[in-house]
């Protein structure tokens, strides 16, 4: 059917209506509309456009300039026998409305229309009911129109970075649909009609406002993706273990505490659960994961690691980094984890003793050598078997000396208290103390009395306590090479910090920095900084260049809107991550393909 019979029907005069002025023709060559009215596809992208231009929308209908001045066609210029316009694109504009015109293009298959300004859709927007793919991300949408549940036919529909509260009733009528993205918005409740969505594969959700996920949406058989990041849920349906096609599974940055058995997900691949409040791992949670690759457990409480976890033949990384997993003697770390064929496992930022911190820094390969090596030792003899009991089960003393004598460690953790009790370092004596432990609690000082430790004290992990600033008795620790500062209220750092010559790693997670504190810059020991979930808008790229022997930088979660090109300079960095900021490029897909990549798309970027 040629292009003029195809519209008669709802426009007996469209064949013989010259094109009106006024229109905003001007604004697009009529030679981009010639080739749009050949391949049935127009892009106007990036041109400063606030409004669509009148033959835009009438491509389809109007006789083209070229016909007024032409009387002679040849075969290719017929422009009546030409195809409708099935791809639109107008993203990257200044758009703030879309006119009710747009049901003139009832042929379009996709309409592009990310980065704008847009506060709705026009309901005019049924009238495409040939549409497969709509992208609408990156505007202001705060509702969608109901008419939007007429599309019967799109498959894909894109509505991320909007400021959308609510999904309207039907919105299940969207059968076809299989690509759902509605992540960074605003929503409170996902509709238990969910479910309905039988060909949904990727379903989005993540940086939200949810609570809680409908229990029905376990009925999405065909679900492959499902992205939950960035939420307040504090549990998960039971009823999602029962999906069978889920082959990754979303859920960072959560207020999760307990996890559900996943018996049925036997496809699972990645399992994603970090920067969660999870306390246990137990062998019920991974005998069903045949398939996982991925295991992502960081930024948790978890306290040890279940002997099943070398059930997962298959698991390539596992990262347990900054967890409370305190020892490999007691199994909080079983040695039969050397075992699985892992290609990353990270266990920085955990208040282990018992594994020297230079065989983790050497990376996975050297961790599982060391672990394997374990495994040949016949196990505990008597003593450690005594040894063990008497410091795992509850003590009458407030003091645990057996690991002041036997661990090296000063513990006074988890008593919720406001002062450490002078009894605590009066139980230390003459021994050798090299690491102290008084986190979870409700410090908001540093004790002094640590500063009778400071020539023997390497680690001090002071995390989840009320701490506002760092005294100077801190900075006085010669030997310090680890310290976790993470989950306090802290925004500055003292200058005095610059005398700590051995520090290695400093985790300062969950506070309240705004800038990545200049004494830092100054401290060249450092190989890890940790400083995620802050408020963190710049770092200096020529200062960070100088820590040569910097390797880690976690910079997650943070208000970073931009990232200097002249990062990619600092080669050294092994793991940069800077996931979860408000920045646009690096896009997503670059950094999934992780540092070495970041830093190349970085040095690219950097002006000659």
């Amino acid at each position: 059917m040629s292009r003029l019979k195809g519209v008669a029907a709802r426009d007996p005069r469209a064949g013989f209506r010259a094109e009106r002025g006024g229109g905003g023709a001007s604004s697009v060559p009529q030679g981009l509309l010639k080739a749009a009215r050949k391949s049935g596809q127009l892009n106007l992208s990036g041109r400063n456009l606030s409004e669509v231009p009148q033959c835009v929308w009438r491509i389809n209908l109007d006789i083209p300039e070229e016909a007024n001045q032409n009387l002679s066609f040849s075969a290719t210029e017929r422009w009546w026998e030409q195809t409708d316009l099935t791809k639109l694109i107008i993203s990257n504009n200044k758009l703030q409305s879309l006119s009710d015109d747009l049901g003139l293009l009832p042929a379009l298959t996709v309409l592009d229309i990310h980065d704008n300004q847009l506060t709705s859709l026009p309901s005019a927007i049924r009238e495409l009911e040939n549409l497969q793919k709509l992208n609408v991300s990156h505007n202001k949408l705060k509702i969608l129109p109901e008419e939007i549940t007429n599309l019967r036919n799109l498959k894909g529909l894109y509505l991320q970075h909007n400021e959308l509260t609510s999904i309207p009733e039907g919105f299940e009528q969207l059968f076809n649909l299989e690509d759902l993205d509605l992540s960074n918005n605003c929503l409170k409740t996902v509709p238990a009609s969910f479910s309905s969505l039988s060909s949904l594969v990727r379903l989005n959700l993540s940086s939200n406002q949810l609570k809680n996920l409908p229990a029905e949406i376990s009925g999405m058989k065909r679900l492959k993706h499902l992205d939950c990041n960035s939420n307040l849920l504090e549990s998960i349906p039971s009823e999602l273990a029962g999906m069978e096609s889920l082959e990754l599974l979303y859920l960072r940055r959560n207020k999760l505490r307990f996890l559900p058995e996943f018996p049925s997900c036997k496809l699972l691949k990645e399992l994603h659960l970090g920067e969660n409040q999870i306390e246990m791992l137990g062998a019920e949670h991974l005998k069903h994961l045949n398939s996982i690759l991925v295991l992502d457990l960081r930024d948790n409480k978890l306290k040890s690691v279940p002997e099943e976890i070398t059930l997962l033949q298959s698991l390539e990384r596992l990262d347990l980094s900054n967890n409370d997993i305190s020892s490999l003697i007691f199994c909080s770390l079983p040695y039969s984890l050397g075992k699985l064929h892992l290609k990353f496992l990270a266990l920085e930022g955990n208040p282990m003793r018992t594994i020297r911190r230079e065989i983790i820094n050497k990376g996975t390969q050297e961790v599982l050598k060391y672990l394997r090596s374990k495994i040949k030792d016949d196990g505990p003899s008597q003593n450690d078997s005594a040894i063990e009991t008497a410091m795992t089960l509850p003590s009458e003393s407030r003091v645990n000396v057996h690991a002041i004598i036997t661990l090296k460690i000063l513990d006074y953790s988890d008593k919720q208290t406001t002062l450490i009790p002078d009894e605590v370092f009066d139980a230390v004596k003459s021994n050798i103390v090299t690491s102290i432990n008084f986190s979870k609690n409700q410090l908001c000082e540093i004790p002094k009395r640590i500063i009778e430790l400071k020539e023997m004290v390497s680690d001090v992990n002071l995390g989840f306590n009320k701490l506002s600033f760092i005294s100077l008795e801190l900075c006085m620790l010669q030997k310090l090479s680890f310290l976790d500062l993470r989950n306090n209220f802290l925004n500055s750092l003292p200058e005095e910090m610059e005398s700590l010559i051995r520090l290695q790693t400093i985790n300062l997670s969950f506070n309240r920095f705004k800038i990545l504190p200049e004494v830092l810059y100054r401290i060249s020991t450092l190989e890890t900084i940790l400083i995620s979930n802050n408020q963190v808008g710049s770092v200096n790229p020529e200062k960070l260049k100088i820590m040569e022997n910097l390797v880690t930088l976690d910079l997650q979660n943070n208000d970073l809107l931009q990232i200097p090109p002249e990062l990619g300079n600092c080669v050294n960095l092994r793991t940069l991550l800077l996931d979860g900021n408000p920045f646009r490029v690096p896009r997503a897909a670059i950094l999934m393909k992780g540092t070495a990549a970041i830093l190349e798309y970085l040095r690219d970027r950097i002006p000659t």
